[in-house]
């Protein structure tokens, strides 16, 4: 299967769009779920990190179940890795993560 640049980015923007999407639902209900009397003592990150892993394979599920695509191992392995950036996004926003790709950028040296 040959790929061209075109399609490549085209996924790449897909995946963007779907990360972006779940750091916003997760952020949203990260804030309700700490407005919430007793929860509020819970540290901001640790409810991120778990709403995360926890949002992002149901939704994965979801939209297979939906596809009538059926599920693989590898698709689960690579929900887990996009929960992590999706966590970071929600967390830190997209500084943090501009402040990494500037970090990983090609520097010319002269």
């Amino acid at each position: 299967m040959v790929m061209n640049v075109t399609e490549v980015m085209e996924y790449i923007s897909y995946a963007l769009i779907v990360i972006g999407i779940m750091a916003f639902m997760v952020s949203v209900v990260a804030q309700v779920i700490k407005s919430w009397p007793g929860l509020d003592v819970l540290p901001t990150s640790a409810v991120v990190i778990v709403l995360s892993f926890v949002l992002c394979p149901v939704t994965m599920i979801a939209l297979l179940s939906w596809m009538g695509q059926p599920i693989e191992w590898y698709m689960v392995f690579a929900c887990m890795i996009a929960a992590f950036v999706v966590a970071l996004v929600a967390m830190d926003g997209w500084e943090r993560l501009k402040q990494i790709w500037e970090r990983t950028k090609y520097k010319d040296r002269q």
